[in-house]
């Protein structure tokens, strides 16, 4: 397996041959002010041969007009430097001015004049120097007007991507990457169009598709930060180097890959829930889930609840030593979820009964972590009530201390419920489409410029990420996870099975909550709700059991007996009991009224679907059956108001309803 690379390759085309050939060119830029001096000696000198020998009128008519001229050409270097700063914008109209003017004395006065030739010889050489100090203490620091192999490069494709006017600098130059400044037009251009522009920024100073990320400057609306680095240095996959911090606290950076400049990447789970969208092939699987789940069981405050209905074994499998509890049937992962949430409240009650708002690290309690592989067979799996309670769940858990990942192949409205995507990271990996990459990346990757749909299945492993505390200026730069083959190149199976058994569920100590989910292991158990005088499993299990020892009030009738077979007679006293429902409380026509003002109270909520359950009150009220709401429910899907997905089981919302 090709060893990892962290250096920016050397790039051959002609692009990076006019890099340095202007790195070789900066003294060039110092010659001019020393060359354009004897020129204007010379026009002096021309000048009062001409005109200046001659005396009389002629004299006088050459320095006015000479002097008018000099005006003129003032006024205009004044304006056409209208883009530099009010120092270059001065320094270049009053050389100027000073140059123009001695000209003119000089034609009528004569170079061989003292004065004339002092200015000359001092003049000249205080000019000269002045510009190249300013020149070389320009092309170090500052934006405007840099003279750096970057901007050069920049400035010679900038027109034709359309960004006239902006300007680049380099900031920080590395071996992995630059770091560079954008200056733009004031008013004319925004950050958002040169991120629009930035693969016609790289074809303009031929670079590698992918080489170039722009992001906000926070300070300054007219500026941008860009970063270049070698996107070719991630073609080859990078071999997983271990964990990178074994034993530490899941609230630390996980370091699932590395960065297209080279950094690792590092990610921290706690607080949010995650997305991993890609199709098949892209390497999702391996790339996040191995990789995460890797990293997260080697952390001691962490366990992992797991799914996977449509593959079973074959991804998480291997896993399975180092997960808390693995499900892979339709019963189980419903069981599962029922489970997590049973104990949500009890969580949140201890963490509030001791001052904590939202789970911390060392308050005492394991931090959750549920992983959804496949997840639009388990939520077809789950069903409407147990679509309910996860939606429950992904509102409650982050507060209780937990992360829920879904992973699937197309997260678009029919695979994944829209209230629950607007609450999860991104990790995005490739896609077939531009079409489909809108439902893996956030808003703030698609302005950036992120395009996962170049890769398809053709790089797998690549992905952009946009979690909580990933820098703004990355999320639209790729990166690359780790690669677990073994030598033949496919998924080293065997690899990630020996890190499981390393870190085995069972050898953690977890919480009462913790392992009242916990199946297929037998973690330790730190008691959470010790009373006074209460005493251990080992101390209750030394004295034999009997009936009488759980009887808290003495038998009322003793010569009654019956055994667990015996059947049930019934009295002959009972009488026969009917259910009498309650009266009405509104008319049908107010019910009607009252379900359309629900759904738009609802629209109005950001709520986007419901079941024909959530109206049963309605229906109740009114003394109506299920099969009211039902026809209510087709005439609006009738009139647009509604629609039905056939794969959560669950009415949409599409528009406002009228008045009954």
């Amino acid at each position: 397996m090709a060893a990892r690379n962290t250096q920016v390759a050397t790039v051959e085309e002609s692009s990076w041959e006019r890099v340095k050939a202007a790195q070789a060119s900066k003294l060039a830029t110092l010659a001019p002010p020393w060359l354009i001096w004897p020129i204007v000696a010379g026009m002096g000198h021309t000048a009062h041969t001409l005109w200046g020998q001659a005396g009389g009128q002629t004299a006088a008519w050459s320095a006015i007009g000479l002097t008018l001229g000099t005006g003129v050409l003032s006024g205009v270097t004044w304006l056409v430097s209208h883009t530099r700063g009010i120092l270059g914008r001065g320094s270049a109209t009053v050389t100027t001015f000073a140059t123009g003017m001695w000209v003119t004395s000089c034609s009528v006065a004569g170079i061989g004049q003292p004065v004339i030739g002092w200015f000359l010889l001092a003049g000249g050489v205080v000019t000269c120097a002045g510009w190249n100090i300013r020149t070389v203490i320009r092309s170090k620091h500052g934006v405007s007007g840099v003279v750096d192999p970057l901007a050069f490069l920049f400035d010679q494709g900038k027109g034709k991507a359309g960004l006239d006017g902006a300007r680049m600098a380099t900031i920080k130059a590395g071996e992995r990457k630059i770091e560079a400044a954008m200056a733009l037009p004031a008013g004319q251009k925004t950050v958002a169009d040169v991120q629009k522009k930035t693969e016609h920024i790289e074809g303009a100073m031929g670079l590698p598709p992918g080489t170039l990320t722009v992001s906000p400057d926070t300070d300054r609306a007219d500026r941008a930060k860009a970063t270049l680095s070698d996107p070719r240095i991630m073609r080859e996959p990078i071999p997983w180097p271990g964990p990178s911090r074994p034993g530490g606290s899941i609230a630390e950076p996980l370091r699932p890959g590395v960065w297209q400049d080279g950094d690792d990447v590092e990610y921290v789970i706690v607080g949010h829930h995650r997305q991993d969208m890609g199709k098949t092939g892209a390497g999702k699987s391996i790339g996040a889930t191995w990789n995460m789940l890797a990293e997260i069981v080697t952390r001691t405050d962490v366990a992992v609840f797991a799914a996977d209905i449509t593959k079973g074994e074959q991804t998480l499998g291997p896993l399975r030593p180092a997960l808390h509890r693995f499900e892979t049937t339709k019963q189980g992962v419903r069981s599962l979820i029922n489970d997590i949430h049973a104990q949500l409240k009890p969580r949140t009650d201890w963490l509030s009964a001791r001052g904590y708002v939202n789970w911390e690290p060392g308050c005492g309690l394991t931090y959750w972590v549920l992983h959804l592989e496949e997840f639009p067979d388990i939520g077809e799996a789950l069903g409407d009530a147990g679509m309910e309670t996860l939606l429950k769940l992904l509102k409650a858990i982050r507060s209780a201390g937990g992360s829920v990942v879904m992973s699937l192949q197309r997260s678009d409205w029919t695979q994944m419920p829209t209230i629950a995507r607007g609450q999860l990271a991104n990790m995005c990996f490739g896609v077939a489409n531009s079409h489909d990459a809108a439902f893996g990346l956030s808003e703030a990757q698609e302005d950036a410029g992120a395009r996962p749909e170049l890769w398809g299945s053709n790089q797998p492993g690549m992905a952009y990420l946009d979690a909580p505390g990933i820098d703004p200026a990355r999320i639209a730069m790729p990166l690359r996870t780790f690669a677990w083959l073994d030598e033949h190149g496919k998924p080293d199976t065997a690899a990630i099975a020996a890190h499981a058994a390393a870190w085995p569920a069972e050898a953690k100590t977890v919480d009462e909550f913790t392992a009242a989910i916990a199946r297929n292991t037998t973690p330790a158990l730190t008691a959470v709700h010790d009373a006074p005088g209460s005493s251990s499993a080992e101390d209750q299990d030394s004295e034999e059991w009997s009936p009488e020892d759980d009887l808290s009030t003495p038998d009322p009738d003793p010569s009654l007996t019956a055994d667990i077979d015996d059947p049930i007679e019934d009295d002959p006293d009972d009488q026969e009991w009917e259910f009498t429902p309650p009266d009405p409380t509104m008319t049908a026509a107010e019910a009607r009224q009252t379900l359309r003002e629900r759904l738009a109270e609802w629209l109005d909520e950001g709520r986007q679907d419901f079941t024909t359950a959530d109206l049963s009150d309605l229906w109740t009220a009114a003394g109506l059956s299920r099969s009211w709401a039902r026809k209510q429910i087709g005439q609006l899907r009738e009139e647009g108001v509604l629609a039905y997905d056939d794969t959560t089981q669950r009415h949409l919302l599409i528009s406002r309803p009228k008045a009954a």
